[in-house]
């Protein structure tokens, strides 16, 4: 995909006004539709267009009348956090005919409108991409009907159409995530994490049914980020004979003392001859073979409820905003178009050709190409299948690469979510590549104190849903016991290490470079990965923990929220963690619906506070009933938490109260989210894999020697790919003052947030005004970067 470049867009020269624009939702729902409504209601109404709900999907827009409904800001509010679609959806087969469509128009032209922001699946988009080709016919046919003046032609003469895909399988090409899959993921591991503790006092085995009739997408995510034993995919089938490979498999973890097995089934599940597998075949063969107490589990729809997560919420109000900025720039000429989602940008990609592709990986899938299928689904999904490959499936000893290499794995800084998922990766990784893997437990002090010792292959089983770091970790630094860590290292004769950590692991690897020129035993590789609730490290756009962190802070302020209902007007100010970082205050302010948000990055004073309070009185005169500031820890070090809600108290007196709440350390605690538990499982493969190529390299008459920059490094997510870098370099793009990265991607998000409370500001759009193209030829990965 084409990188896209940046523009500034200043909302006084983009204007809407004269223009109407409709939403609806199609199709099946998914959680975080009502966020992308949200999103495309205020931006349409923040540059003065008129904006319309179509309730109940293409029914709604073919029967007419109440279905379709002017919105107002107001009508959107306390919607953010809701499951579904509150407009509804709903599958018409009326649309599919030509009468239906011309119903459909004639309803449209009636309210005089000419763009449509559809949010639903591939069939959903497909059939508004061709009522967009039928458009002038179809006016053309009212006219001679006498239905409508014929000056209407003239005046409508072009309908304009933007996609957003909802869709909770993740089975479209073009965009990394659609809305509503992360919250499936959520809902699914939720189910998977209860069920293993009554799976464990029976020793039992569990078969999960998930959903995924043409997608294994949601079956290989879940499986990878609960480290299940078996998983059923449609894109790739076992080989022949799996039946017999996979009881094997489940016969011999249950000898390691294991007390329970976990298989994952996506519906749509088949084997190479496309014979089904059901959740009900697997549980009868493994009662047959192996004679273990088996249960059937199936999701079913509880996958499509709940509460969007933070990710849903936050993808689907981008999109939102950059679906209406889309239409505002659309002309006769421009094709229907989908707002998709690169890396951390949203761009906006030919639907038809997101549509193609789509179908290509059915067809491959149709011819038993499976491997083609595996590709077109895109690095990620190939990626993930790799991955879970590696973890799942041990080696007989006989076949492993015999390396006589130490590698010691430890945690330093404060606890988050994933850094378990991130140790057992590095573990299983480890021993598949032939070390000998030792676990430090408290971080460099326990390392000082020789707190070494070696660990297994079923030593980190059902690590991945752990919280908190079970190796023990500690903010101390190396420099402090350096001799006695060198002397450790000799000891064991440790040749490598893998640091999963915040700002104190960057820190304590620029510590062991220096000490290499006095210790020959920090000459060995060395590699962190960052977790950290702040996700400050700089290097990497995100950090193990921050999604969880984010979800913590989002479902606290749904219920906060939630407490003000029915009550007279309320405004809460939410103290975040982060540091100096205000990442989870800017981010969790977006994902929760707030007013504001004060970070150190952004600077403000008492005029900005007094203003703010200024915009929460407007809006509190209408019917909004609640207001939601969030304050990141150290963002200012004389407005505190207590002053701003002092300030609030009193400046709104007579209009709403204040209450304020300090989140703490509960937003380090929890199960990982399933991002956390996957993004640190591939991310420590991978910094394995380098230590293992970087081993091999500076391996010279018998011992390890590396003093190359390039043999200490970052690996951190920049955009879509896993890049190494030598944290040398990364020294200048580093406030060490403040521990934060000198340039945080995630700040252009903050006029987002804005837009959506009703402020007046400017906003980057990722886009240069053209569409970019689908890539189907995918680049080579390079030693230093892998794709996600």
């Amino acid at each position: 995909m084409a990188q896209p470049q940046s523009k500034k867009i200043f909302f006084e020269n983009l204007s809407g006004a004269g223009k109407a624009i409709a939403v609806l939702t199609s199709g099946g729902d998914a959680q975080g539709m009502n966020a992308a409504v949200r999103a495309v209601v205020r931006m349409g109404l923040y540059v003065g267009a008129k904006v319309y709900f179509i309730h109940e999907g293409y029914q709604g827009m073919v029967d007419g009348g109440e279905n379709i409904e002017e919105a107002s800001w107001e009508s959107v509010s306390s919607m953010l956090q809701v499951g579904g679609t509150v407009i509804g959806s709903a599958r018409c087969k009326e649309f599919r005919s030509h009468e239906g469509r011309l119903k459909a128009a004639h309803n449209l032209v009636q309210q005089g409108i000419t763009n449509l922001c559809v949010i639903g699946g591939d069939g959903s988009l497909t059939g508004a991409n061709l009522f967009r080709e039928e458009w002038s016919g179809l006016l053309t046919e009212l006219v001679e009907q006498g239905l409508i003046e014929a000056d209407a032609v003239q005046k409508y003469s072009a309908l304009h159409i933007v996609g957003m895909v909802g869709s909770i399988d993740n089975d479209f090409c073009g965009t990394d995530m659609t809305i509503g899959t992360d919250s499936a993921l959520h809902r699914i591991i939720e189910v998977v994490d209860a069920i293993m503790t009554t799976a464990q006092s029976h020793q039992r085995t569990f078969v999960l049914e998930v959903m995924g009739r043409h997608c294994g997408y949601l079956a290989l995510v879940s499986a990878l980020a609960c480290g299940a034993d078996w998983v059923l995919i449609p894109e790739m089938p076992p080989e022949d004979g799996w039946e017999d490979k996979m009881c094997e498999k489940l016969s011999a973890t249950r000898s390691r003392g294991t007390r329970l097995n976990i298989i994952i089934v996506a519906e749509g599940a088949i084997d190479r001859h496309g014979k089904p597998i059901t959740s009900g075949i697997v549980k009868d063969l493994v009662v047959k073979c192996l004679g273990f107490d088996t249960r059937v589990t199936i999701l079913g729809h509880v996958q499509r409820g709940g509460t969007p997560s933070a990710f849903d919420r936050i993808l689907a109000s981008r999109m939102g905003v950059e679906a209406v900025l889309a239409l505002l720039e659309t002309t006769a000429n421009t094709p229907a178009c989908v707002v998709s989602l690169c890396g951390n940008q949203s761009v906006r990609l030919p639907l038809m050709e997101c549509v193609q592709m789509t179908q290509e990986v059915q067809r491959a899938m149709d011819g038993k190409r499976f491997e083609e299928a595996v590709k077109l689904r895109g690095r990620s999904f190939e990626n993930n299948l790799k991955t879970y490959k590696l973890l799942a499936h041990r080696k007989p000893e006989s076949e492993l690469p015999i390396s006589n290499f130490n590698v010691a794995v430890l945690n330093v800084g404060a606890p988050s979510a994933g850094m378990n998922a991130a140790v057992r990766s590095a573990v299983r990784v480890g021993i598949s590549e032939g070390h000998k893997m030792f676990a430090v437990s408290d971080g460099f002090e326990g390392f000082s104190k020789g707190q070494i010792k070696e660990i297994k292959w079923a030593d980190v089983g059902g690590w991945t849903g752990q919280g908190g770091s079970l190796l023990g970790t500690k903010r101390t630094l190396p420099a402090k016991h350096v001799d006695k860590i060198a002397e450790q290292m000799r000891e064991h004769n440790i040749n490598a290490l893998l640091i999963v950590g915040g700002f104190e692991a960057f820190l304590s690897l620029l510590e062991l470079l220096t000490a290499r020129g006095k210790y020959d035993e920090f000459c060995v590789p060395m590699v962190m990965v960052p977790a950290t609730v702040s996700n400050n490290v700089p290097g990497s756009d995100l950090s193990i923990g921050a999604d969880t962190a984010l979800n913590a802070i989002t479902a606290t302020c749904d219920r906060i929220k939630q407490s003000a209902s029915g009550t007279k007007r309320r405004v809460f100010i939410i103290e975040t963690m982060g540091g100096y970082c205000g990442y989870l205050a800017s981010v969790g302010g977006l994902a929760a619906g707030a007013d504001a948000a004060y970070i150190y990055e952004e600077p403000f004073d008492i005029r900005d506070l007094q203003a703010n309070v200024e915009h929460l009185t407007e809006k509190m005169k209408t019917s909004i009933q609640r207001g939601l500031v969030l304050r990141n820890e150290n963002c200012n070090e004389n407005y505190t938490t207590d002053f701003i809600y002092q300030l609030y108290s009193e400046e709104g007196r007579g209009v709403f109260d204040s209450r304020k709440n300090v989140l703490g350390h509960m937003q380090q605690g929890g199960a990982p989210s399933p991002f956390d538990r996957n993004f640190g499982t591939k991310i420590s493969a991978k910094a394995m894999q380098w230590v293992t190529k970087k081993l091999v390299e500076t391996f010279r008459q018998g011992r390890v020697f590396a003093n190359t920059e390039d043999t200490c490094c970052l690996l951190g997510m920049r955009r879509r790919a896993l890049v190494f870098q030598p944290v040398v370099q990364l020294k200048g793009e580093t406030d060490f003052v403040h521990r934060i990265p000198k340039e945080q991607w995630w700040l252009k998000l903050r006029p987002l947030m804005k837009i959506l409370a009703k402020y007046k500001t400017s906003y980057d759009v990722s886009d240069s005004g053209q569409l970019e193209h689908v890539v189907r030829n995918r680049p080579k990965e390079s030693d230093a970067s892998v794709a996600m």
